[in-house]
């Protein structure tokens, strides 16, 4: 009877995930496509955990990988355990292979070194493909999740997708290759298909194919290594081979209390490409897509998790709200709203950009798409406008300014009487920045709720945000499910512009942080309903109306931070 009472929330996550894993279908297919044209070759039988038995549906696909790729069970077999070695060593490294920058405070790999410890050959990639650029980091934290939750998180696509809204616009396990011993799925192997973004539509995704192995190291410890293997994508699509995998993973050591040490290495072999001007440092210095952005981006939404769970919350941290239902509840809609939003601005194949030029002369990229069933945004024709510029202000003192919405009224220009006011604040992390409030607005017309999401993190902070309906909002504040409140956000994406400066000159006097930190790149995204039926047309009132939006906003920022152009 326990599951009686979630019925219509599991059935409104069930419609959200089958919109999700439609849109996905299309390139699953092209490997499952390839894997049915093909009978299984002779010898192989599966054996040990990687069996599931006589039935076909739950065959172990390794069966029919013979003479698809070329590639013999023992081949696979061959290739992730070297590549858990490779990871076991670059994990726990020091010098020579591993060099900490002066400047940075970074870890650099020595490649000469990486060469001779792995034998790699230069020689047959090099002629065998075009021009590649590799990046490769290394970032150690401890994170506040325990070893069991952590492992399955990485092994289960839609886990590992709600872990990482910021970086993966799309995943999917394409085949399980090994189902691993039961019950914690020691020694799985599947294979992978990932497209990883920035918050941006300037930045191109980068579209992967990887196996991923799972192995339990130690009582204490596990690993889990991601390694692209040769002829996968050239059977899917020629063009994947832009981005492939080196080993690569993390060691997760359970540390007791709930904690884990994370060892986390990022090795990618990439085509060169051009990259827009203002995030070709980011890019190019391998931030981006580096260890760091994957490190701090997991320790924050284990942080997130333990705050949503969390029964003995200090008042401080929960002001607004009488109930842990109600608490669990707006911090529910809340990821929901800032995983859509980090869903809606990148560079992914779901949408289609078309630039516009600003009323202040910034390049707009807009995309129009129609909802028909998603229950959590509203039915209609959707414009997204995205801008992304450099501004001359730390990217803490920018995110403190948007976030404060004492100081809302000084850039929304839906906020025009007087500041906005908070009257729910609940912590969902460590860091002060790491909030999600309710604020009340009042405009001529009349007054709004708007609810908003605030975090930050080593890499990067985002403000997302959204007008709500007030009527819905004070149920969801008295615990009530979430999931059939329509939510619409809009927001802003904040990074370092990869510019690490130090001072000009040496002085004993000390100087605060904020002196020598570089300046951010800001990426602001309004999201409107342009019409109730999904049948309009997208209009040029429609475009103009998002153009003047972004214009004003932009304005907004610029005159209150004292950075305007000229």
């Amino acid at each position: 009877m326990a599951t009686t009472t979630r019925v219509g929330s599991v059935t409104t996550e069930e419609q959200q995930l089958r919109i999700e894993n439609a849109k996905l279908k299309a390139e699953v297919d092209k490997l499952r496509t390839a894997i049915g044209k093909y009978p299984p070759g002779p010898g192989a039988a599966s054996t040990s955990s990687c069996s599931a038995g006589n039935d076909p549906e739950n065959r172990s696909s390794l069966e029919f990988y013979t003479g698809i790729f070329g590639l013999e069970k023992s081949r696979i077999m061959d290739v992730v355990n070297q590549a858990m070695e490779e990871l076991k060593k670059m994990a726990m490294a020091g010098e020579p292979l591993w060099v900490r920058s002066v400047e940075t405070g970074r870890e650099i790999l020595n490649y000469d070194e990486y060469v001779k410890e792995f034998c790699v050959d230069q020689n047959s990639s090099n002629n065998a493909r075009p021009k590649r650029s590799i990046e490769a980091s290394r970032e150690t934290r401890v994170v506040f999740f325990d070893l069991p939750r952590l492992v399955q998180g990485f092994m289960d696509v839609n886990q590992w997708k709600e872990m990482f809204p910021c970086i993966i616009s799309k995943a999917a396990t394409v085949d399980v290759i090994c189902h691993g011993d039961a019950p914690n799925k020691n020694g799985a192997i599947q294979l992978m298909f990932a497209e990883l973004q920035m918050l941006t539509p300037l930045v191109p995704t980068r579209e992967v194919y990887f196996v991923r192995y799972s192995k339990q190291l130690s009582a204490e410890q596990w690993a889990i290594v991601d390694v692209s293997i040769d002829k996968v994508e050239e059977n899917i699509d020629a063009s994947l081979v832009k981005c492939r995998k080196r080993p690569s993973g993390c060691i997760i050591e359970d540390k007791s209390n709930g904690h884990c040490k994370v060892t986390w290495v990022e090795h990618l072999e990439c085509q060169k490409s051009t990259v827009h001007n203002l995030y070709r440092t980011v890019v190019t210095s391998g931030l981006a897509f580096g260890a760091r952005h994957w490190m701090a981006t997991l320790q924050l939404q284990c942080e997130r998790l333990v705050f949503f769970m969390a029964t003995n919350v200090p008042t401080k941290d929960s002001t607004g709200v009488a109930t842990l239902a109600g608490r669990k509840s707006i911090l529910k809609l809340a990821q929901r709203m800032t995983q859509s939003f980090c869903h809606a601005i990148g560079a992914s194949s779901y949408h289609t950009w078309n630039k516009v030029s600003s009323k202040t002369g910034e390049d707009i990229r807009v995309s129009s798409r129609k909802n028909l069933n998603d229950p959590g945004e509203p039915q209609g024709v959707i414009v997204c406008a995205v801008c992304s510029v450099w501004l001359p202000v730390s990217p803490n003192l920018l995110f403190d300014f948007l976030r404060d919405e004492a100081r809302r009224n000084e850039w929304d220009i839906m906020s025009t009487e007087g500041p906005a006011q908070s009257i729910a604040n609940l912590a969902k992390g460590q860091g002060r920045g790491n909030a999600v409030t309710i604020q009340t607005m009042k405009s001529k017309e009349n007054s709004m709720w708007v609810l908003q999401d605030s975090c930050t993190n080593a890499f990067e902070s985002m403000v997302v945000f959204a007008p709500v309906d007030i009527t819905g909002m004070q149920s969801v504040i008295t615990g009530c499910d979430s999931s059939n409140i329509a939510i619409l956000p809009s927001g802003f994406s904040i990074l370092p512009d990869g510019l690490e400066s130090r001072p000009l000159v040496i002085t004993s006097r000390q100087e605060k942080s904020n002196d020598t930190e570089g300046g951010s790149l800001l990426t602001m995204a309004f999201q409107i309903l342009t019409n109730g039926s999904p049948n309009a047309k997208l209009t040029r009132e429609s475009v103009e109306s998002v153009n003047t939006l972004i214009s004003c906003t932009l304005r907004n920022i610029k005159t209150s931070l004292q950075c305007e152009d000229g």
